[in-house]
């Protein structure tokens, strides 16, 4: 019993008074590098537009300004912890687009698929969209809001 004291329960109690702290920086670091990057191709639209175009992406001149806000304002909203699960989900759909437009060609093994920082990305995206932003961010405050108003109202 010491064994599994030692190597599961311990580190799952000392764990659990952090647990806000994963969520939180994996928000801030994927929605830094998101806003940055959308921010960037908002301002060289007929650049991007370009690179749209030439891997083949459905639509560019509307999926290119659609997509830059996405990575700028989700990115902005994940940092914030604000409609996280809507903000990880919807990047999680571009990184799958980006994945297959711009680097199907370049799989050849699991290995290589998984070595993109978009798969990287996607994993990170698709977490915060099931698990959602954790107890240190705007959704935690505004659900207990919600939740405490509910609850005095009945």
């Amino acid at each position: 019993m010491f064994i599994l004291n030692f190597l599961i329960f311990y580190p799952k109690k000392i764990a659990s008074y952090f647990e806000w702290a994963g969520p939180l920086l994996a928000r801030i670091i994927v929605g830094y590098v998101f806003m940055l990057t959308g921010l960037a191709k908002l301002q060289n639209l007929d650049e991007i537009i370009k690179n749209f175009e030439y891997w083949g992406v459905p639509f560019p001149h509307f999926t290119t300004p659609f997509v830059a806000g996405w990575e700028c304002f989700g990115g902005l909203f994940l940092m914030l912890g604000l409609m996280t699960r809507i903000c990880g989900g919807a990047l999680s759909i571009v990184m799958i687009v980006a994945i297959i437009s711009a680097k199907l060609s370049e799989i050849d093994s699991l290995e290589t698929l998984l070595g993109f920082e978009e798969a990287i990305y996607f994993a990170v995206f698709f977490w915060l969209a099931i698990c959602g932003a954790g107890k240190a961010s705007l959704d935690y405050l505004l659900e207990k809001k919600i939740l405490n108003r509910f609850l005095h109202k009945n």
